[in-house]
């Protein structure tokens, strides 16, 4: 990787260049949009055409736009995108992982707007904002989805767009809640090697179950400001257990921890394994996902395991 003294005089001079550009290209007023940021606000104009996004939200928006981003990280868990956006997304460059960006490798592909995870630190978006304007969302545990969404389409002046594609899933959303059994208890638990953790029914799975009239177990709705819990001994799983129980791993073994978790005397014990409502699902969505293209496929997994 390139030293960072070399770096940051390397895009200083693309920073130059794009001035030089704007001073002959003026930029309407109807035109600008500010956005208020972790780092401040920034103010964008007219289309971005090689978008970077170091996140997955904002990967997923975009893909739901119509929009392909010429670089992102790999997901957390993996090597390349969430698998559930892989073919949408097609060949696309990874600048890092979800811990670090490459600065080099994002420099390489010539950013002209950079959407960063709320995680970034203030240092990497100094060195980020030399090479094009970076946004940062402040996204912390229960902020709603939409509005990160919303933030996103903003970005990436796609608000109106977004916003009708929102109001779809939405609607779609109040329809599923009417079809679906009242009081009916769904608990969302992530398979790790070390043992079960339930997630906070403040997250973006949450967030849906929510609106479409599904209740979480109590302990979901007990992790104030925390994503899940802690690890759960299989004597305490009694706590995660609901009509439901919706299982997920960060890899594509989700059918095979659940066939494992059926394999402890504790698990077969649970209301909803025992009814046969225990399912696997996918831990990029379900445990760690947000973004549009994701409530969708919520949605499509509500209906055909709880619509009678």
């Amino acid at each position: 990787m390139l030293p960072v003294s070399r770096l940051i005089r390397s895009v200083s001079v693309v920073a130059l260049t794009a001035s030089a550009l704007l001073s002959v290209s003026p930029v309407h007023a109807d035109d600008e949009r500010t956005l208020s940021t972790k780092f401040g606000d920034v103010t964008l104009s007219g289309d971005p055409q090689r978008v970077v996004v170091l996140e997955d939200e904002a990967l997923d928006t975009a893909l739901a736009l119509g929009l392909k981003p010429v670089a992102t990280l790999a997901t957390r868990g993996g090597s390349g995108v969430p698998a559930y956006l892989q073919e949408r997304v097609g060949d696309i460059k990874i600048v890092g992982s979800i811990r670090e960006p490459n600065l080099e490798a994002v420099f390489a592909v010539k950013p002209d707007l950079i959407i960063a995870s709320s995680n970034l630190d203030k240092s990497q978006y100094e060195k980020l904002s030399m090479m094009a304007p970076t946004v940062v969302p402040e996204i912390a545990v229960g902020t709603p989805w939409k509005e990160s969404v919303a933030f996103f389409g903003k970005a990436l002046n796609r608000e109106e767009q977004t916003q009708q594609r929102l109001d779809a899933i939405t609607q779609r959303m109040a329809e599923l809640k009417g079809k679906l059994p009242e009081n009916t208890v769904l608990s969302v638990v992530r398979w790790n090697p070390q043992g079960p953790i339930v997630m906070s029914d403040k997250l973006f799975a949450g967030q849906i179950l929510a609106e479409v009239g599904l209740k979480s177990p109590a302990i979901a709705g007990e992790l104030e400001g925390r994503p899940h819990s802690d690890i759960l001994s299989l004597e305490n799983l009694s706590q995660v257990d609901g009509d439901w129980l919706f299982l997920a791993t960060l890899n594509s073994d989700g059918q095979a921890a659940l066939e494992t978790a059926k394999e402890q005397p504790a698990f077969k014990r649970l209301q909803a394994v025992a009814n046969g409502k225990a399912v696997a699902v996918d831990g990029q969505i379900w445990s760690s996902g947000s973004g549009m293209i994701a409530a969708d496929s919520v949605l499509d997994t509500l209906a055909e395991h709880l619509v009678p």
